[in-house]
């Protein structure tokens, strides 16, 4: 009988987490000597539905990845086994490692459409290989940041805790987002592998299933509150909230006879605005305004924004499906092209896909109080005339495949957003009212790509250039 396996990605078979395109363009470069220095980059066309910015995320992993590439001889043996490659290649495959140069967005900056989020200058063959788990990797953690980042704007600075684990796309997918619902700014998960492997905060209250053990809820709640009296928050909605909260009441009583607190209570279901209300009503009555309310239950930013406007009553909340899959927005549409060979400057012409050609960087300019004015998109080396602050976006972080500098703690990522969050105007950081992003391309990058296009077409493309405009 066949033993079941887990089958999960890990450091020895994440070199085969590529579509094979990437191997069979490889091979080809190879046997036909094409494997001079090239540069692509990785950036999104266009925002999804309601967005007016996005969240720079998983920049880590994919610096881990490129670090540790390797092809194992198990994944050599299965690639021959598929009678698709050359020995050749397969024998180049023996002592592949990434050697090329990687600028990037810090995670957690905001970015906007176009603007390149990662840049690699590398062998074709190393810089082809890399694309799809790049995609993959910054295009999901960046999409849940995004999407974390506007629950916790709805939220008006009331904690929000990722409770998707249970939800999510498979078992990566709840490690990821835990990561990247931090980094857009949730206070913690209740994923505790992701407490473990990131160090992010861990919360956990209780499932109705262990309500329903009990002979009564009320004795499920006082056994809960004997086994961990420091951390007390009990789910009140299994049979009937007002009721659930009179219970929490005598808890919250017989944990102070003993030096504790009651934290929190939870209510997960029903009428959020009206049950919470009446349930801070029934603590406030009882002397416990410092217990806390956690609202659940199908929440996302819409929601949340909702429940507060119509003056429901919490104090953190706890959102899962709606989270970790940006059910919304599901999918990030990020790309990664080639811009640059030993030819010089590169352009796609397909219709309604023009790219930006050669390499570029980002700069990014402020207004004299501090918040963002716009972004602008350049040529490397060109020189940018702006009025205000001016700063660089993408730092080189790989040069010649080694790492430059220490990459920055998941704290530190967190606060970046939170600060490039703030430094947004209001009006960007709206839920329903979309802006076209601030961001301009550059004279001497619009010349170059004008000039290619007419090397290259008979006539103009459809839209002309202005059907590649952020």
């Amino acid at each position: 009988m066949r033993k079941p396996t887990g089958g999960w990605v890990n450091d020895e078979n994440m070199s085969l987490l590529v579509d094979l395109y990437e191997l069979t363009m490889a091979d080809s470069y190879l046997r036909r000597g094409k494997n001079e220095t090239t540069t692509f980059e990785l950036f999104v066309r266009h925002l999804p539905p309601y967005r007016s910015y996005l969240v720079a995320a998983g920049l880590e992993q994919a610096v881990h990845y490129l670090l540790n590439l390797r092809f194992s001889k198990e994944s050599i043996d299965y690639l021959r086994s598929l009678r698709l490659f050359s020995d050749q290649f397969l024998d180049y495959l023996k002592t592949f490692r990434f050697t090329g140069t990687v600028w990037a967005i810090p995670e957690g900056e905001i970015f906007f459409p176009q603007e390149p989020i990662l840049r690699v200058t590398a062998p074709r063959i190393e810089a082809q290989i890399v694309e799809t788990f790049l995609l993959n990797t910054l295009n999901f953690q960046s999409m849940i940041a995004t999407k974390a980042s506007r629950v916790v704007l709805a939220a008006e600075g009331r904690p929000v805790v990722d409770f998707s684990a249970r939800r999510v796309h498979g078992a990566d997918a709840a490690l990821k987002v835990a990561r990247a619902s931090y980094i857009g700014g949730c206070s913690g998960t209740s994923c505790t592998l992701a407490g473990r492997i990131y160090g992010i905060p861990v919360y956990g209250t209780m499932a109705h299933s262990y309500v329903m053990s009990f002979p009564s809820e009320l004795e499920a709640f006082r056994a809960f509150s004997e086994d961990f009296p420091d951390n007390v928050l009990l789910l009140i909605d299994t049979y009937d909230t007002l009721r659930g909260a009179e219970n929490a009441v005598r808890i919250a009583r017989e944990l102070e006879r003993k030096g504790y607190k009651l934290k929190g209570v939870r209510i997960d279901s029903g009428d959020l605005i009206e049950m919470s209300k009446r349930v801070r009503e029934i603590l406030d009555r009882n002397g416990l305004q410092h217990v806390k309310i956690l609202l659940s239950g199908d929440l996302n930013e819409y929601k949340i924004a909702e429940l507060l406007k119509k003056g429901a009553r919490a104090d953190l909340f706890g959102v899962g499906t709606e989270l970790g899959t940006s059910h919304d927005a599901p999918a990030l549409g990020g790309i990664y092209k080639l811009v640059e060979d030993e030819i010089g400057p590169r352009i796609k012409l397909s219709a309604g896909k023009l790219t930006y050609p050669g390499k570029k960087q980002v700069w990014r300019v402020f207004h004299s109080d501090g918040t963002l004015k716009e972004d602008i998109i350049a040529l490397e080396g060109e020189g940018i005339k702006a009025e205000g602050e001016t700063v660089p976006l993408l730092v080189r972080v790989i040069d010649k495949g080694e790492l430059l500098c220490e990459l920055p703690a998941l704290e530190d990522i967190r606060t970046r957003c939170l600060r490039s969050l703030e430094r947004l105007s209001e009006e960007y950081r709206q839920l329903d009212r979309p802006l076209k992003p601030p961001v301009r391309i550059s004279q001497g990058l619009r010349a170059l790509t004008e000039e290619l296009i007419e090397a290259h077409s008979i006539s103009p493309p459809p839209g002309g250039i202005s059907s590649c405009q952020p």
